[in-house]
């Protein structure tokens, strides 16, 4: 594999808590070659103890703490959802442990004023002002501004965010806010590619950085009063953690985690670390530590007495990166790799007659669907900020008209002329979007294949209802994870799939394949590994979402200099699609492997790369095997023989930050029943998918020659055009000859080159709808 680029080194603000997620995610932003400026750190407003000798501080200067009395206790923890506060009192101390500068500030507020998962700093009246001031959440925003102001060079704040949203929104609101770049890189950490599947590994990544991290709160959930001052950054402590939460474990084991104290199970104080980042050691005597009883199994330690030691020895311990790819993609770029002798691909296509039993939906009885598809554009303006201006106020005025906020625009796909454009458009666009959770996006330029006059299309899928429930997944982080997005779109928005409907549609951004770590590009003559890590990506988000299945996919590349390559590309991308949805087959078809294999079980393929298998990896004790959330694909929702859904690759102009390649999935399906979705094909050149009997989308696909009908899609496009339905997206390929009107009604997608890519063929025009059956009656 290519070697990967290093980003840029920032100045970064660690927020610490004192525990251990904070101080491991400030050693990560100094392993990815980041500079710690500051040290931020917000306590309960009653306490004292607020300043150290070495420091320079928010709230005024306190006495040092080891001039502090030594009987003087901690008798207030704000069990806050957002800032751990139980051993505040020793955190003065880490400024001279460390050598780096801290600055504290009392939380100003009594709690949360918003509750939800996601915070919005957006704000349009008195009320809300007032609101937004109360919130805890703003504690840390005049900290974190303060800190600025004495520190100019700071441009990226940390935090120790593992599985919380909670606080993971919170900081990037007010990293946004003051321009500064948020950094989370323990994020879903747990579940990222690892010696094993265990779910506590990252208690044991934490020893071998150095940290010493004792429990010094329980809060039920199996552990008690005898674990406190455990150290959890160890072997003994691991387990001691690990016996304590079986005992509430149910059914397939531990909630994702828990073995970590994700859920409040317990919290820590770290008391050392490597060489590199503490100097010192704090020292805490048996006779400082007085237990607090809060009721119901909760606990927590008064800690009196702490000082500084010299340390004897300065280790600097190792701190484990995970790698790039998880064990199903990267066995996908080492199947690209091998020749096609060594490897032959699973054929995943429907037989002709594999549906015979299963009859085809009744198009005539289908009906839009709660998801409606406009698209937007304004001819002939002096300029692109004009042109933008215009179409965000047609999209207003729609909106306006139809008395629906922009919440209910649910994903958008931009086509440019000039990506170069791009800079001007998003703030203009941004603006739609005053909330948490903007609408997902696709954005490539089309270059001149684009109408004169026109340098931008804005496509909407808008719900058409006000009230639609819409979750959003929008991670703004950087982190080892999936590429933050930083900026007016989220990661993906899901919807209910239609009225009265169990499943749910997830609409997931285009993904370029940046490594997340550094938000920087591979090197451009590595397609294997670009088309590789951007369906990574994709999928990586559609499992935290709960997709199931993708209903079809597309592969976006930029224009070739040498446009002989497209078809080897094309090719390339449909072989990636495969591989991610299945595995590969010995080379006489049998799919029986020499290795003796459970008849019911996953077989060697799977269990080495397919991640949904992962709890069959070797291990003493299966119930702690951490959650790696759905499958996807998850093939017991299909009840049709499984078939890998539909791909196709469209040569444009150019993608977003000169990438090579953009992956998008069409649409996501989520919380998906057993045996609730049908993949059916008629023909060659029409594919269906049908969930719960009612959904449906349809895929057809026309030849570059028009003279070549295929009776299929005729009988397709005159079923849905009789009653009315439009396509959502329409792709034509440049050579794809129609008369004037012919090109299709809705979004259309010019493109230098479009193509097949299950089969590696140039095809002239690609065009997807969406419905909803009539519900029977009777």
């Amino acid at each position: 594999m290519a070697t990967t680029p290093q980003a840029e080194s920032l100045n970064v603000i660690a927020l610490i808590s004192g525990g251990k997620d904070s101080f491991f995610s400030l050693l990560h932003c100094r392993e990815n070659g980041h500079r710690v400026v500051a040290l931020a750190n917000l306590y309960p407003s009653s306490a004292t103890g607020t300043g150290s000798p070495t420091s320079s501080v928010s709230d005024g200067a306190a006495p040092p703490p080891g001039d502090q009395d030594d009987h003087e206790e901690e008798e207030e923890d704000l069990n806050s959802h957002m800032y751990q506060t139980v051993g505040h009192s020793i955190i003065p101390l880490y400024a001279e442990a460390t050598g780096i500068p801290l600055y504290r500030k009392t939380i100003s507020s009594v709690g949360a004023t918003q509750r939800g998962k996601d915070y919005s700093h957006y704000v349009s009246t008195p009320e809300e002002v007032d609101e937004r001031r109360r919130d805890e959440t703003e504690s840390m925003f005049y900290l974190l501004r303060e800190i600025k102001q004495r520190h100019p060079e700071a441009n990226a704040v940390c935090a120790g965010a593992i599985l919380s949203t909670y606080q993971r929104t919170r900081v990037e609101s007010v990293a946004v806010r003051l321009g500064l770049t948020p950094l989370a890189y323990l994020w879903t950490f747990p579940v990222l590619p690892g010696p094993s599947g265990d779910g506590g590994q990252l208690l044991l990544d934490m020893e071998q950085a150095g940290l010493e991290a004792r429990i010094i709160k329980v809060a039920s959930g199996g552990l008690g009063e005898g674990d406190l001052w455990v150290n959890v950054a160890s072997g003994e402590g691991k387990r001691k953690v690990e016996r304590g939460m079986r005992k509430f474990a149910f059914g397939e084991g531990l909630d994702r985690g828990a073995v970590i104290g994700e859920g409040g199970e317990f919290e820590t104080l770290v008391v050392d670390g490597p060489g590199r980042l503490f100097e010192k050691r704090v020292v805490i005597g048996e006779e400082g530590r007085r237990v607090v009883r809060e009721g119901g199994g909760a606990a927590w330690l008064s800690l009196t007495g702490a000082r500084l030691e010299e340390k004897k020895e300065f280790r600097d311990g190792k701190i484990r990166v995970p790698e790039l790819l998880d064990e199903r993609f990267k066995g996908v770029l080492e199947a690209l790799e091998a020749t096609s002798e060594e490897l032959a691909i699973q054929d995943l296509n429907l037989d002709d007659d594999c549906n015979s039993d299963t009859p085809s939906p009744n198009l005539n009885k289908l009906q839009p669907s709660n998801v409606q598809h406009l698209v937007f554009m304004s001819a002939d303006h002096p300029s692109t900020e004009d042109e933008t201006t215009s179409i965000t106020t047609l999209i207003e005025a729609y909106l306006s008209s139809q008395f629906l906020p922009s919440t209910v625009i649910l994903s958008t796909t931009i086509l440019l002329r000039r990506m170069s454009d791009f800079g001007t458009i998003n703030p203009i666009y941004g603006s739609l979007f005053p909330f948490p959770n903007p609408p997902s996006r696709v954005c490539i330029s089309c270059g001149d294949l684009l109408p004169k006059g026109i340098n931008l299309v804005i496509a909407l899928a808008l719900s058409t209802s006000p009230d639609v429930q819409r979750d959003g997944l929008h991670v703004q982080s950087r982190s080892y994870w999936a590429p933050a997005n930083i900026g007016p779109y989220s990661q993906a928005i899901t919807t209910p799939l239609f009225s009265g409907s169990a499943a749910k549609a997830v609409r997931i951004a285009g993904q370029i394949p940046l490594i997340p770590a550094t938000m920087s590009l591979p090197p451009a003559e590595d397609i294997n590994l670009q088309l590789v890590l951007s369906l990574q990506h994709l999928f990586r988000i559609g499992a935290e979402t709960g997709v199931r299945l993708f209903t079809s996919g597309i592969a976006f590349f930029s224009a070739s200099s040498s446009p002989e390559s497209m078809p080897g590309k094309a090719r390339l991308a449909g072989k990636v699609w495969k591989l991610a949805h299945g595995r590969p087959k010995t080379d006489d078809g049998d799919e029986n492997e020499e290795e003796e294999e459970d008849e019911n079980g996953p077989d060697i393929w799977d269990r080495k790369y397919n991640s949904q298998y992962t709890s069959f990896a070797t291990s003493a004790d299966q119930t702690l095997q951490s959650s790696t959330g759905p499958k996807l694909p998850d093939w017991s929702v299909v009840s049709t023989k499984a078939a890998t859904p539909p791909v196709f690759v469209a040569e444009v102009e150019e993608l977003p930050r000169g990438s090579g390649i953009e992956w998008q999935g069409h649409l996501g399906i989520a919380v998906a029943r057993e045996g609730s979705v049908q993949i059916l094909q008629r023909g060659e050149k029409v594919w269906q998918v049908v969930v719960e009997g009612r959904f449906v989308q349809t895929v057809a696909v026309e030849g570059v020659d028009r003279e070549a009908v295929d009776d299929a899609v005729v009988a397709v496009v005159k079923e849905l055009e009789g009653v009315g339905l439009m396509p959502t997206v329409t792709y034509l390929d440049s050579g794809f000859k129609y008369r004037l009107g012919e090109e299709g009604k809705g979004l259309v997608v010019p493109c230098k080159s479009l193509w097949d890519g299950g089969r590696g063929e140039r095809v002239g025009r690609v065009r997807v709808w969406e419905g909803v059956l009539e519900r029977r009656t009777g």
